[in-house]
């Protein structure tokens, strides 16, 4: 009998050792979903819509262009609809170093002019939405302290629910609170807290389905809760791995345009 207890002792210990070295970390999960497969290039039509806190809605039609070069990401945005904001443009630039910040750019039709955005200026809303310029860019997860702050389901998912918060102090966000999707390494839900650590805005995502093996995020909402402002931005006609060229993702097609 004793014999027997001892072995069985063993066994759970040695399984006990098992699920200890199988769980992951905070930085783990957020690696997992900053390295989730998104395919070599997506080309999509993005519909963006603006509601203020009356209900007035504003709608905006953009074409939207990411490859991955492997060392870098980049993504371009040519506006199309409505006739005030037609021939706008904006690439962001995303680098796998960690050492190294996303390149932005603007074209202004109006100006006639590429416009570099600053890292000062990253903290600005994007063309009337209440996605800042550094919303657009793929955030490290090298760039954060992550921590679980727990396990819970969330609209019928297991999540992991992570706190991030920036390791540099003059960070526009104190912090954020994502809710990750165990296995699919989607984050469903973030809520921003602002520099003064008040909450700020929450993005939900509200449909995402595979095309192609990859999990896309079909369509989005960011609450303002202090501004009481929505943007909704909503993908069609999408496309992976249509083979985008390189000369796609240039200043001189910002100019351009489609």
């Amino acid at each position: 009998m004793r014999y027997k207890t001892a072995m069985l002792m063993g066994i759970l210990i040695t399984a006990t050792g098992l699920m200890a070295q199988q769980k992951l970390t905070g930085l783990e999960v957020m690696e997992k979903v900053y390295n989730r497969p998104k395919g070599n290039d997506m080309e999509a039509t993005l519909t963006m819509i603006l509601i203020n806190s009356n209900g007035d809605k504003r709608v905006r039609k953009i074409k939207q262009y990411i490859r991955d070069f492997g060392k870098v990401e980049k993504k371009i945005m040519f506006f199309v609809e409505p006739a005030d904001v037609k021939n706008t443009s904006f690439m962001n630039w995303s680098y796998d170093d960690p050492n190294k910040d996303d390149d932005q750019w603007i074209y202004l039709p109006a100006l006639k002019k590429v416009k570099r955005i600053s890292s000062d200026s990253k903290g600005d809303y994007f063309m009337g939405s209440d996605f800042t310029y550094d919303d657009l860019g793929n955030r490290k997860p090298e760039e954060d302290n992550h921590k679980i702050l727990r396990e819970e389901k969330y609209r019928g998912e297991d999540c992991y629910v992570i706190e991030s918060t920036p390791k540099d102090p003059d960070y526009m966000y104190s912090k954020t609170i994502t809710w990750v999707i165990k296995g699919k390494w989607i984050g469903l839900k973030r809520e921003f807290y602002d520099e003064d650590g008040e909450y700020l805005k929450t993005l939900n995502v509200k449909k995402y389905e595979k095309i192609n093996g990859v999990w896309v995020l079909t369509e989005v909402e960011m609450d303002n809760a202090q501004t009481n402002h929505k943007t909704i931005m909503k993908l069609s006609d999408i496309k992976i791995n249509s083979g985008i060229p390189a000369r796609m993702f240039t200043e001189r097609m910002m100019k351009r345009g489609l």
